[in-house]
C-alpha cells in the first residue's frame, strides 16, 4: 500500500482539517443530546433561579424533548455521514481501492471513542454544567433545523399510524409524579433514603388519586349521640369518649341532624348550671340541638387532595361521607388525611397507641380486618395490592370469593391469611406472613 505522488497535497491536508472539525462537531452533538436529556429539571431550575441564563435556556429547550432530540440527532448524523464521506475520498485517493476499508475501520474507532464514549461519559457526570453550558448553541440548531425536523416529525407519525399507534404530542416519557416516586424507591433500595421520608413524600403526591371512602372511618365503628338521650348521660357519653366530634342523630343513625363539639357540649352545660341565671333543673331541660354544629356531609369519591383544602377552606376538620343515594357510609377528619402524609398520629387518648404492629416470632402479623391495605403496606413494606379493596378482611373477602369462616386459610400474592375472628359477617382479625 503506496501513497499516490499527489496524496500530500494541499487538498488532503484541508480535507482532513475538515474530517477533525466534523469529529469535532459529532462529540459536541453527542454531548449535548446526553447532557440535555440526563440533566434534572429541578436542579436546572434552582440554577435559573441563582441566575444562570444558561440554564434558563436548557430548561426552555427540553421542554419539548422530540424537537430537542430531533435536532440534535438530524446535526449528528450528518456531520458523522459527512465525515466518513470525506474520510473515504481521502483514503481511497491515497490508498486506491483498499482506502474504502481502511476509513471504515479509522472512522469508526474515531467516532466511537472520540465523538461518543468521550463527550457522553462527561456530560453524564456534570450533566447539569454540561446543559447549561451547551444550550445557547443548541437553541440555536434547533431553531435553524426545526422546519426539518417538523417535516420528520410528521412522516414518521403517519408510518406509525399506518401500524395502528398514535402518538400524543402532549404525553410525556415520563410523569414528575412518577419519575420522583421512582426515583424515592430507587433511593430507598439503595439506602440513601428512610423508608418514613419515602412514605410521607409518596403519601403527598397519591392526594389527588385516593378518594375519601379509601380511609374513611366505616359507619360501623362510629360512635354517634342519640338526641333524645338524658342530657346526664349524653354528658357521661361524651366524657367517656376519646373523640372530641360526635355526629348526632335522631331515631335513626342515618338521620344525622348535627356534630358536636365536646368543649361546646361542656360550656353550655355548665353555663346552664353554674351560670348567674343558673337553675338546679336546667340541665333536664338541656337540647343537645341547641349546641350541635349543622352536618357537613360530602360524596365518597372526593379525593383527599380536595378534601383537605375544603377542610381548610372551611375551617372544619369532620366530615360525614355518603354514597350517590345519600346514605351514610362514614366520616372522615382532616387527621385521617394527615395520616396519609406522615403516618399515624396517636395521643394518650387513642386506645391503639400502646399496640404498634409486630411480628411474633414466627414471622406472622396480626392484623385487624379493618386495617386498610394502604396502612399495612407502609408499616411492613409489603405491596399488597389495593385496587379491589381497601381492608385486609376485604382483600381476604374479594380473593376467597366468600365470607370465610374462622380458622380457614388462604395464600394468595404471596402471602398466608389465616382468619382468626369473626363478628356476624365482618372478618375482625387475621394472621398474617409472606410465604
Amino acid at each position: 500500500m503506496e501513497l499516490s505522488e499527489t496524496a500530500l497535497d494541499n487538498a488532503f491536508w484541508i480535507t482532513g482539517a475538515a474530517i477533525l472539525l466534523l469529529l469535532v462537531l459529532s462529540a459536541f452533538f453527542s454531548g449535548s443530546e446526553t447532557a440535555l436529556t440526563a440533566a434534572s429539571r429541578g436542579k436546572l431550575r434552582a440554577q435559573a433561579d441563582k441566575g444562570s441564563k444558561g440554564a434558563e435556556k436548557a430548561l426552555v429547550i427540553t421542554e419539548d424533548n422530540e424537537r430537542l432530540i430531533g435536532s440534535v440527532l438530524l446535526g449528528n448524523n450528518l456531520v458523522n455521514i459527512l465525515a466518513t464521506s470525506l474520510a473515504t475520498s481521502l483514503f481511497t485517493r491515497a490508498f486506491g481501492d483498499s482506502g474504502v476499508a481502511l476509513a471504515t475501520l479509522i472512522m469508526t474507532v474515531l467516532v466511537l471513542v472520540f465523538a461518543e464514549v468521550l463527550p457522553k461519559t462527561y456530560a453524564i457526570i456534570y450533566s447539569e454544567s454540561a446543559a447549561a453550558t451547551v444550550a445557547p448553541v443548541i437553541s440555536i440548531v434547533v431553531r435553524i433545523l426545526s422546519p426539518i425536523v417538523s417535516a420528520v416529525r410528521l412522516f414518521v407519525r403517519g408510518v406509525l399510524r399506518l401500524f395502528g399507534v398514535r402518538v400524543d404530542p402532549d404525553s410525556q416519557i415520563l410523569a414528575v409524579r412518577e419519575e420522583i416516586a421512582g426515583a424515592l424507591n430507587l433511593g430507598h433500595s439503595e439506602g440513601v433514603v428512610e423508608k418514613e421520608d419515602r412514605d410521607r413524600i409518596l403519601g403527598a403526591l397519591d392526594l389527588g388519586d385516593r378518594a375519601v371512602e379509601e380511609i374513611m372511618l366505616h359507619r360501623s365503628g362510629i360512635e354517634m349521640i342519640d338526641a333524645d338521650n338524658p342530657p346526664s348521660d349524653i354528658l357521661q357519653q361524651c366524657l367517656d369518649s376519646p373523640h372530641t366530634r360526635l355526629p348526632v342523630y335522631r331515631q335513626d343513625q342515618e338521620n344525622i341532624i348535627g356534630v358536636v363539639h365536646a368543649k361546646d357540649l361542656l360550656r353550655a352545660m355548665y353555663k346552664a348550671i353554674s351560670g348567674p341565671d343558673s337553675d338546679p333543673e336546667a340541665l333536664k331541660r338541656f337540647r343537645i340541638t341547641d349546641v350541635a354544629m349543622p352536618p357537613y356531609f360530602i360524596p365518597e369519591t372526593t379525593t383527599l387532595d380536595d378534601q383537605m383544602r375544603q377542610f381548610l377552606r372551611m375551617r372544619t376538620h369532620f366530615a360525614l361521607v355518603v354514597d350517590e343515594y345519600g346514605s351514610l357510609q362514614g366520616l372522615i377528619t382532616l387527621e385521617d388525611i394527615l395520616e396519609e402524609i406522615v403516618g399515624e398520629i396517636t395521643d394518650e387518648f387513642d386506645p391503639d397507641a400502646d399496640h404498634p404492629l409486630k411480628a411474633n416470632e414466627d414471622g406472622h402479623y396480626v392484623v385487624e380486618g379493618a386495617m386498610t391495605i394502604r396502612d399495612l403496606n407502609r408499616a411492613t413494606d409489603w405491596t399488597l395490592p389495593d385496587e379491589e379493596a381497601n381492608t385486609v378482611a376485604g382483600l381476604v373477602i374479594h380473593e376467597a370469593q366468600m365470607i370465610p369462616t374462622v380458622g380457614q386459610v388462604f395464600s394468595f400474592h404471596g402471602f398466608r391469611f389465616e382468619v382468626m375472628e369473626r363478628d356476624g359477617n365482618r372478618v375482625t382479625k387475621l394472621r398474617i406472613r409472606p410465604l
